[in-house]
């Protein structure tokens, strides 16, 4: 009778790849504590030592170690031949939710991408503000989001994909062109009239903990409109409304084309991230794990 499991196996090869344990478990989603239980279960199964540490702590296989590791590759090898024609009959989907930067900017190109290698993958996509798609993750409407700002991170994995500026943004207009040449940073035009991002997203949030850090109240801001979508607020501001502060990633193309103006906030900028998402109690499912993967790497 056998004393241990395919998933023992598929640690023992991580372990044995990354020459970590830690790593391993990034890699496959378990803690650390999991990991070394799965290996000093394998272990006593095969009444044997297969890691051992160097000088510089680093893992490394023992000569047992290395003499199982080719037979282990190749039965895991076989067995996800054996999952790989399942899933070519599958209908695979993925639930996503992103609010609106990365749902625009971001995620286009990552999910052509990986559809490029799984072409029987599929997309139910829904959009939110951040504070939305966190609430779907909950409720379980989606499995993974990408938000522009962590809002619980006990309960939810947050990865780091991309840096993201917010800027000030006017209209090109002479007047703002002068503000321009002189160096001003877009500080000096909160006093102006300003159409902001609805209450909620990732940006409005990041800009309120900005203004708290330099001492402005929110409510002495003359905000004349609050907008959900980047690019009505865009065309508002060209038009004459007001500034406005966004992400920089969606106003690069307008700024290119001279239409709009952008500032940095400060000497500093003002920086955030965008994140992937998911539930810390809920375990991927393989194509989820496939795209968890692909979107680390």
């Amino acid at each position: 009778m056998l004393n241990f499991n395919l998933k023992q196996m598929e640690v023992f090869e991580a372990v044995a790849e990354l020459n970590s344990f830690s790593r391993a478990a990034d890699e496959l989603y378990l803690t650390q504590s999991t990991v070394s239980a799965h290996i000093s279960s394998l272990e006593r199964a095969l009444d044997c030592q297969l890691f051992t540490r160097n000088a510089r702590r680093r893992v490394m296989l023992t000569q047992e170690g290395k003499r199982l590791y080719p037979q282990v590759k190749t039965i895991l090898g076989r067995c996800r031949g054996l999952l790989e024609e399942g899933e070519e009959t599958e209908d695979c989907q993925l639930l996503l939710g992103a609010s609106t930067v990365p749902a625009q900017y971001v995620l286009p190109q990552l999910l052509t991408d990986f559809l490029k290698q799984r072409p029987n993958s599929r997309y139910l996509l829904k959009r939110g503000d951040s504070a939305q798609i966190c609430q779907m993750l909950h409720s379980g409407e989606i499995r993974i989001g990408f938000v522009g700002t962590m809002m619980e991170p006990q309960l939810l994995e947050y990865v780091p994909l991309v840096k993201d500026r917010l800027v000030l943004v006017t209209a090109n207009t002479p007047r703002y062109q002068k503000f321009r040449s002189r160096g001003a940073y877009g500080r000096e035009l909160l006093k102006e009239p300003i159409v902001t991002r609805e209450e909620g997203s990732g940006t409005e949030r990041t800009l309120t903990t900005y203004l708290r850090k330099i001492g402005i109240p929110e409510d002495q801001l003359n905000i004349v409109a609050r907008i959900y979508n980047p690019e009505a607020i865009k065309q508002m501001v060209e038009q004459g409304m007001g500034v406005t502060i966004l992400s920089e990633l969606s106003v690069h193309d307008a700024v290119e084309e001279g239409r709009l103006l952008s500032f940095d906030l400060d000497a500093e900028g003002l920086e955030r991230c965008i994140y992937m998402a998911c539930r810390k109690d809920l375990a991927p499912n393989r194509l989820e794990q496939k795209f968890l993967s692909f979107v680390r790497k």
